[in-house]
């Protein structure tokens, strides 16, 4: 990704959240069943593998498989952090909000395992998302950059 796109895609991303923090309509907290799930679960992110493509807004990783993660229908999210495999729950809601529940992994050896905690942290740290073309930005509460993911092929 080169420094230009990344910065129209930081640009955009914060252009998006100042509008939706500037809405009128409140964000429902997901933990109440208010815009969780509920039978199937649609939003833009479902049905598609996610590849790891950065951790923050420029650092990549280097791990003995690409970190990835997939959403079902249902609302069950699967995938990789690069060493384990790792299984949970999401819930989307108004103004792009995200929240992975009960995430858990296979622990097995890896020497990259501080790198996958953060590939394991980002999903649970991960309060809003935005989509640009092909790519999946996550936010944290705070409105910053966590992490972004490529669609996988």
């Amino acid at each position: 990704m080169t420094p230009l796109r990344l910065r129209h895609l930081i640009s955009l991303a914060a252009v998006t959240l100042v509008l939706s923090a500037c809405s009128s309509q409140s964000t429902p907290d997901l933990a109440d069943g208010d815009g969780g799930m509920s039978g199937d679960v649609s939003s833009p992110v479902v049905g598609k593998r996610w590849n790891l493509l950065l951790v923050g807004t420029n650092e990549k990783l280097s791990m003995p498989a690409t970190p990835w993660f997939q959403v079902d229908s249902s609302g069950r999210v699967s995938g990789s952090d690069g060493c384990n495999q790792l299984s949970g729950t999401v819930s989307f809601g108004d103004n792009q909000r995200i929240e992975f529940g009960d995430l858990a992994s296979t622990r097995r050896a890896c020497p990259q395992a501080e790198d996958a905690q953060r590939v394991h942290d980002m999903l649970d740290n991960a309060y809003r998302y935005l989509i640009d073309h092909d790519r999946l930005v996550f936010f944290g509460p705070n409105s910053l950059v966590l992490g972004g993911f490529r669609l996988g092929k």
